[in-house]
């Protein structure tokens, strides 16, 4: 009798571990199908903003003047009518504003990457500000001397012939990013083969490169790219992907912008500096590609 039960006894201890191991197995082939695997890809996204800047305290300084204007208001570009023409067309498609990326996945949830932030910022024109400083034009100087004289915080009326500036083509920021991606269908055990819903946020730091349209005391304009500061920002956003192929996202992203040498007329000796926060909203469509 006691060896029948001591049989027993190990046949259900034998059957107990298989079944625990094959349940192991089942947990483990179950989390490999919603287990979503991005080390190795590389993505490529192209897309368009809006954005908003604060108030900008802007400096102009050259030969025999150097004024300053104080919390200058400024907006964004959204004049391109939106359509095939100017949105998708290779041939014009840097008209709008525009976002574009290439990076790589280095981690199943981590990527970097570098990008290019195409955003447009114009001084609003003809508004009431208050300048300080002086301007002292000679007749052998390039320019106006209608606006010599001593700014003690006088409220001025901003006309394009005294000061105009505009980074429209554009306020170009090329930086790198590090970004943290999680899809929150592994929660609920979605195939992300077929569809992911990722949430994603990231760092970036780079330079801006704008070409400044700008015009001050009545020179001659100056129209040109010119390395003139740096950025830093932060991102957030929502990455819907198909397919581990195809993908949208949409991203609140703001920062910080320094540009202190900004050529402000065709005269070389011409500079104008600021400084300003901006905040981006943007949509991007964009694809995955495995590499190994």
């Amino acid at each position: 009798m006691n060896k029948i039960t001591t049989l027993i006894f190990l046949f259900l201890i034998i059957g107990k571990n298989k079944t625990i191991a094959q349940d192991k197995v089942n947990t483990s082939n179950q989390k490999d199908k919603t287990e979503t695997k991005n080390k190795g890809k590389i993505y490529f996204y192209w897309g368009w903003n809006t954005s908003n800047y604060s108030n900008s305290t802007i400096n102009f300084s050259g030969n025999n003047y150097n004024f300053t204007i104080h919390n200058a208001t400024a907006s964004d570009k959204i004049t391109t009518p939106i359509g095939y023409k100017k949105y998708i067309n290779p041939a014009n498609m840097t008209i709008p504003q525009t976002n574009a990326r290439l990076g790589y996945y280095f981690h199943d949830h981590w990527n970097a990457s570098i990008g290019l932030d195409h955003m447009k910022y114009v001084m609003d024109q003809f508004q009431t500000a208050k300048v300080s400083g002086e301007i002292n034009l000679t007749p052998q100087d390039e320019g106006t001397m209608l606006f010599n004289g001593i700014y003690d915080n006088k409220d001025t009326y901003l006309w394009k012939e005294f000061a105009s500036l505009e980074h429209t083509d554009g306020l170009n920021y090329v930086h790198l990013e590090i970004a943290r991606v999680d899809n929150l269908g592994e929660l609920v055990h979605i195939n992300p083969n077929k569809v992911q819903i990722n949430i994603t946020e990231g760092f970036g730091a780079g330079v801006l490169i704008p070409k400044t349209n700008a015009k001050i005391l009545n020179k001659d304009r100056h129209d040109a790219f010119h390395l003139a500061g740096y950025g830093l920002s932060l991102k957030g956003g929502i990455n819907i992907t198909f397919f581990n192929k195809f993908f949208i996202q949409t991203e609140i992203k703001g920062g910080f912008i320094n540009l202190p040498d900004v050529r402000a007329s065709a005269d070389r000796s011409d500079r104008a500096k600021h400084s300003f926060f901006f905040l981006q909203r943007n949509i991007t469509l964009g694809g995955t590609i495995q590499l190994f």
